[in-house]
């Protein structure tokens, strides 16, 4: 955040946070996303100069000398203060994000705590005429993945995708919750009940990627929860995600981290005008 100014290049803030992870013995526990296009999943940081009036999404992580991975996203506007639009969808994803700090706990499904949350959003995308119709039923039939792609949140260890090589199907799923075939939930990593003890990401998003838009538009999916009008107002947009890992207690969850990343939009920005 402290770096992030119009004129700076995607790959001079990548190559700052690395930086720093280096210098204190660690190496970065997956390859930083520092980019322009959130809605790009995974952007690898350009010779892009950051411009006024946009947002950056920067996702990245170290591993301590145990090995153990860290995974945090930040979203920020670029020159220190968000556009109305954009503070609408940031507080949003925020929301999200809180809700799970809120409810994560033993024993709680995490499939049901990512539908808790597509149902919140979906509730306040259609405050701001981005879908319509019954919002239960609009989750219910996926059409919140037009905003959503991707799962909450996914375990981490040793990787930053806890047991990927050996297949996460076996290490987010049981007899009692199985994956989804549904686009979007379809990529959520993890759904089991969780346990004391589990490491995970919190990872709410909103992204607005033009080519999905227009093939959803184009095969008039899901017409009766989707306001494509206004949607296309928000086509040039970007993504917004916010990431914090958590760790479930015995009653509850907390974040990790000696110190919280801001990320409510006040703090943000209150953060970079004073750095």
């Amino acid at each position: 955040m402290k770096a992030c100014k119009p004129g700076v290049t995607e790959k001079s803030i990548a190559g700052l946070m690395e930086g720093i992870a280096a210098a204190e013995g660690a190496k970065v526990s997956f390859s930083s996303i520092v980019t322009m296009h959130g809605e790009i999943f995974h952007g690898s940081p350009s010779l892009r100069k950051l411009e006024a009036g946009r947002l950056l999404l920067v996702d990245a992580g170290a591993e301590t000398v145990n090995n153990y991975c860290s995974d945090n996203t930040r979203t920020m506007p670029i020159n220190g203060k968000f556009t109305q639009k954009q503070r609408e969808i940031y507080s949003i994803v925020e929301a999200c994000h809180d809700l799970v700090i809120e409810k994560a706990r033993p024993e709680l499904k995490w499939m049901d705590m990512h539908l808790d949350v597509c149902r919140l959003m979906a509730g306040r995308l259609k405050e701001l005429g981005l879908m319509k119709g019954d919002t239960e039923e609009a989750v219910r039939a996926g059409a919140h993945a037009m905003f959503l792609q991707h799962g909450l949140g996914h375990m981490l260890g040793m990787d930053v995708h806890d047991m990927e090589g050996l297949g996460q199907v076996y290490v987010g799923f049981d007899d009692e919750v199985r994956p989804s075939t549904q686009f979007g939930t379809n990529y959520l990593r993890l759904g089991r009940r969780l346990k004391p003890g589990f490491v995970m990401s919190n990872e709410p998003g909103i992204y607005f990627i033009p080519a999905l838009i227009d093939k959803w538009k184009a095969e008039k999916m899901h017409t009766e929860f989707l306001n494509y009008e206004k949607i296309e107002e928000y086509r040039d947009f970007g993504g917004i995600r916010i990431e914090d890992v958590i760790l479930i207690t015995s009653d509850g969850c907390r974040v990790l981290g000696k110190q919280t990343i801001p990320y409510h939009s006040a703090d943000v920005e209150e953060f970079m005008a004073e750095n």
